[in-house]
């Protein structure tokens, strides 16, 4: 076991740290690892892909709050993010070349899904992003161009494709934290995952030649999707250094962090019992012994006014904080890019657009069933307010039975149930889905709308800044615009 620690340590240190870096350098040193069996590689790369890491999200879809200053994601006052990805994509690049040296198919595979779920995220943060001279090594192409967001789609879209086509019936994965080893479960991901991008290409009829609505019928229509919460696309974790919970022993979670009354207020109104498992009672409340089942006893903050004004509910002992469990719990809750319960509000959506048969409101009870089951494995101690009777009562509301009706109803009913679901989960989705549809529906600042991206990373003005420029000029008009509106969203 040391000894595979080791090697794994090594292979990541001799892994370049640059979007562009040659990685043909790795054979010139004969101090440095030249070759490695792919499931060396496989541990670091998938648990990069699926750990959901920050929170931004959680501030910026109206779910929690700061009271000890300005958030940036909060107030909607973000600049750049990174391209850091590029290095977790180099080392998917070398597992994907080891695989193709040791003829071991189910590893390049992987590696296409791993390839397209990254590339997925840089372009749908940023717009366009290099993707076709990308990886290619600095001595080939050492600055390289911006390809078309809607090109990068299409690349995601073929490299989900090839992950779909080269993993079938191939031997169980060695170095599989995510499922296993199970080649079956992978599988199933992969093809779950293109209806998750499809899906977000809904305001787009095609995508290059691709009819979006046709390609994600498909995809259905092929089956041997997820088929319960056992085949999550999620990351476990253990209480062990490098393997805990990304926010475990976060001081702000402990102190400055409450809850929003976005969220709060949505969950009380529809007798939510997942309340219980996000958020603490007030303070007021706890001293009062009120029952933790007892909606009165939670309050958020106002995600729109001054720090300052939440701080007054704090010493007022009348705001909640995010549930202990998130903080204090190494092992908490696994984090999921693909759950599901995802799935099937994806597919309720589908079955409104008519872009695949079915009932809307059988994928809609589902995927609330799927996600009181999570919790009721998963949020430890809470099982009881989680089970099949509870839900069954749950879903039974006026305020949550389906209602069906026009498109535009039902994608308001199918998204803010879908939003419950996305508190510390499936990183940005729901906020994307905000910008698509203009659901959930978010409390805003007055005359303040939401970013639609980031801007591009300072590095990129530093060495590939020709390339960048062309990028701006040719979708923004050469500003560097978090409102700037990309291909995705016209």
């Amino acid at each position: 076991m040391k000894r595979y620690i080791k090697i794994v340590a090594l292979i990541v240190a001799t892994i370049s740290v640059g979007s562009c870096q040659d990685l043909d350098k790795l054979s010139e040193d004969p101090n440095r690892i030249k070759e490695a069996d792919p499931y060396l590689i496989l541990p670091n790369v998938s648990r990069t892909a699926f750990n959901l890491g920050g929170i931004g999200k959680e501030y910026a879809s109206r779910m929690i709050i700061q009271t000890d200053g300005d958030n940036s994601n909060q107030y909607f006052k973000w600049s750049s993010s990174s391209f850091g990805s590029y290095k977790d994509l180099l080392q998917v690049q070398k597992m994907m070349d080891e695989a193709k040296r040791t003829n071991k198919e189910e590893y390049i595979a992987v590696g296409h899904f791993l390839k397209a779920r990254m590339f997925y995220d840089l372009a749908i943060t940023f717009g366009d992003v290099p993707y076709s001279e990308a990886l290619q090594g600095e001595n080939k192409i050492p600055f390289p161009k911006y390809d078309k967001q809607e090109d990068v789609f299409v690349g995601v879209l073929k490299e989900l494709e090839q992950a779909a086509i080269k993993i079938q019936n191939k031997n169980a994965l060695r170095g599989d934290i995510i499922y296993g080893g199970s080649v079956e479960k992978w599988k199933r991901l992969i093809n779950s995952y293109q209806l998750k991008v499809l899906m977000s290409l809904s305001k787009k009829k095609t995508v290059g030649t691709i009819n979006v609505a046709e390609q994600f019928a498909k995809v259905y229509n092929a089956g041997n999707l997820l088929a319960n919460n056992s085949d999550n696309g999620q990351l476990t974790y253990y209480d062990q250094a490098g393997s805990r919970y990304p926010q475990f022993n976060s001081s702000s979670y402990g102190s400055s962090m409450y809850m929003s009354g976005t969220f709060i207020n949505l969950l009380k109104d529809l007798k939510d019992p997942r309340l219980f498992a996000f958020a603490q009672q007030t303070a007021g409340a706890m001293e009062k012994g009120l029952p933790i089942t007892d909606f009165s006893g939670y309050n958020g903050g106002d995600p729109t006014v001054p720090y300052a004004e939440n701080e007054k509910l704090v010493q007022a002992k009348n705001i909640s904080k995010v549930k202990s469990r998130y903080y204090l719990d190494p092992t908490n809750e696994p984090t999921n890019i693909l759950s599901y319960s995802e799935l099937q509000f994806i597919l309720a959506e589908a079955a409104a657009r008519n872009w695949i048969g079915g009932n809307a409101a059988d994928f809609y009870y589902k995927a609330i069933s799927a996600n009181f089951e999570f919790y009721n494995t998963y949020a430890k101690g809470m099982a009881s307010y989680y089970t099949k009777q509870a839900v069954d009562e749950y879903i039974a509301q006026p305020t949550v039975k389906y209602q069906g009706g026009n498109l535009d109803g039902q994608l308001k009913q199918i998204l803010t149930q879908k939003y419950i679901t996305m508190f510390h989960q499936s990183n940005w989705t729901i906020y994307y889905d905000h910008l698509r549809t203009g659901y959930p529906e978010f409390k805003l600042q007055e005359g303040i709308t939401p970013p639609t991206r980031w801007q591009y990373p300072q590095s990129e003005y530093n060495r590939n800044q020709s390339n960048l420029q062309q990028a701006l000029n040719t979708q923004f008009g050469g500003a560097d615009n978090i409102r700037g509106i990309t291909w995705w969203l016209k």
